[in-house]
């Protein structure tokens, strides 16, 4: 049965500006849903695309039936984008009994389902893969990757990238649970009919590894991460393993230790006692854009500069494949050292070459409780913007059911078009549901800076005015019915000679007055501009005048 998940919101990135922090956030008002409400708790969402069909979507995550015990993993297919999904809470590929959770999801070149996950100690241990071939609804028996026991934080991902030589190729990653603990990479070419037999790409490894998290670039290069963990209590990771593969996984160069790290494995007693990690993740820019093949690798970290005595959000980044990294830079905005916990980030560079960072965070919030922000960088880290991105906050706490402290071991970002794609666990319904955003990267910087609702349209002076490099320009738009539902907003900015420099805005907004800013950089000679406001049948233009 189709599961509405939620009425389109013709305000998709509306913002309000917070305050009271050193370094100003935006709340980001387009709607909070949960992509598939059910009495099941759920967990750790997972995420992508039909490569040939990017309306399609298949999400999953560990779900457990807390009144049962019953473990599996949901099934979540959209046809329109992530607005509304159907599906299931279990995963109905046999042995039914034999789900353990810890799920990753394709969907390969041939649009065949593939998803995998960790079998039961009790039933049978192990990787499983299970494919479908009508879009979910029913799956094929369980394929064994291995019956070795693995670590629960695997991952796998499929080649989408036509270009690619390996086009089609579906690739899982985990690490062995046993001694020395390396990493194990498997791929399958037939839509997950048959896998090869797993790989060690890091063995022996100095120490023991925690992860697995494999992706691959444009090209067809694949790449793997994972943590190295200290050999005692708490057991921190304290760097970073990278490797990649330029024929298909089947050869691989390794990092053992590409950068130090000290990541936050343990708990956090503020908030319930919750387990957390410092897992790396990354993404690679695939935009074309002059950073193009950059990877972005992010982890929880605290007591190793650039991370303070609390948990913050650290990224390094690689020009050349992960042979050699950059200096940490810390990701959150907020004042060093100030007792604030960010943690569980996730990481996607969009088609514009802009880096987005996903995560939990207590700055707005009491101790004991978070809410969700992505913080974005469109200069390859060097400076951020953060945005609030959850509509409500909540108290994390231990899932009954699961491991002891478990509330899940990741939240993902992704990114498809102009939009990005957020999704994260919270109780705030009264059980642990994934919940999602839809965010248009063109409508980001937009600030709703009143609440009361227009009378007409208007458009204001930019201030200041002269201007360099920046200026704001404000505008109103009421309830009318000159501006239909399906009507964008469009602010825009040319010269004199009508060439188009800048669109500022071009999205369907609610009634409200709304401020953004232009900046002009080093781009443009100084000189007289106009900015035209479009919205239904209103339009006004006005001047402004850049002085260097």
């Amino acid at each position: 049965m189709f599961t509405r998940a939620i009425r389109f919101i013709s305000a998709l990135a509306l913002v309000v500006m917070l305050s009271g922090s050193a370094h100003a956030q935006y709340r980001l008002a387009f709607s909070n849903f949960r992509i598939f409400p059910s009495i099941i708790t759920q967990t750790e969402p997972i995420v992508c695309f039909n490569p040939n069909n990017r309306l399609m979507m298949f999400a999953s995550s560990y779900t457990i039936n807390t009144t049962n015990g019953f473990i599996s993993e949901g099934v979540y297919v959209s046809t329109n984008g992530g607005y509304n999904w159907f599906g299931s809470d279990t995963c109905k590929g046999n042995n039914i009994f034999n789900h353990g959770g810890d799920p990753g999801v394709s969907i390969d070149k041939n649009g065949v389902f593939i998803i995998t996950h960790i079998g039961k100690p009790s039933v049978v241990a192990g990787v499983y893969s299970h494919y479908s071939t009508d879009n979910g609804t029913t799956w094929s028996s369980a394929y064994a990757l291995t019956t070795a026991q693995p670590e629960d934080k695997g991952s796998s991902t499929t080649d989408d990238s036509p270009s690619s030589p390996f086009y089609g190729r579906t690739y899982a990653s985990w690490v062995n649970f046993v001694s020395p603990f390396p990493v194990l990479v498997s791929y399958t070419t037939n839509s997950g009919m048959n896998w090869t037999s797993p790989a060690a790409i890091n063995s022996p490894p100095p120490q023991r590894c925690s992860g697995g998290y494999i992706r691959v670039g444009k090209d067809g290069t694949v790449y793997d991460a994972w943590a190295g963990v200290s050999s005692t209590s708490p057991f921190t990771e304290n760097f970073a393993g990278f490797g990649f593969s330029t024929n298909g996984g089947v050869n691989w160069t390794i990092i053992q230790n590409a950068y130090a790290m000290n990541g936050i494995n343990g708990t956090l007693t503020s908030k319930g006692n919750i387990r957390v990690n410092g897992l790396p993740r990354y993404d690679i820019d695939k935009s074309g854009g002059p950073r193009n093949g950059w990877i972005y690798m992010v982890s929880a970290e605290k007591n190793l500069a650039p991370a303070g005595t609390d948990p913050d959000i650290v990224l390094h980044y690689s020009s050349n494949n992960g042979l050699n990294w950059s200096a940490g830079i810390r990701v959150n905005q907020d004042a060093v050292n100030n007792g604030k916990i960010q943690y569980c980030p996730s990481v996607c560079v969009d088609s514009t070459g802009g880096v987005n960072v996903l995560f939990y965070d207590d700055r707005n919030t009491t101790s004991d409780s978070a809410e969700v922000l992505i913080a974005r960088s469109q200069d390859g880290g060097a400076t951020w913007r953060e945005f609030v991105v959850s509509e409500h906050k909540f108290k994390p706490k231990a899932i009954a059911g699961a491991a002891s402290s478990y509330q899940g071991d990741f939240i993902t970002l992704e990114t498809n078009g102009n939009k990005l794609f957020a999704y994260w666990m919270d109780d705030f319904s009264g059980i642990y549901q994934i919940w999602s955003s839809i965010i248009n990267i063109s409508s980001i910087g937009i600030r709703k800076t009143e609440s009361e609702i227009p009378s007409g349209f208007s458009l204001s002076q930019n201030y200041p005015n002269p201007f360099n490099p920046s200026t704001n320009i404000k505008f109103s738009i009421p309830a009318d019915s000159r501006l239909q539902g399906n009507d964008n907003v469009v602010l825009k900015v040319y010269d004199m000679l009508g060439k188009e420099i800048a669109t500022l805005v071009n999205d369907r907004l609610q009634a409200g007055t709304y401020e953004v800013q232009f900046d002009a950089d080093n781009r443009l000679p100084s000189g007289t501009y106009i900015y035209r406001l479009n919205a239904g049948s209103y339009s006004e233009s006005k001047k402004m005048v850049l002085v260097k």
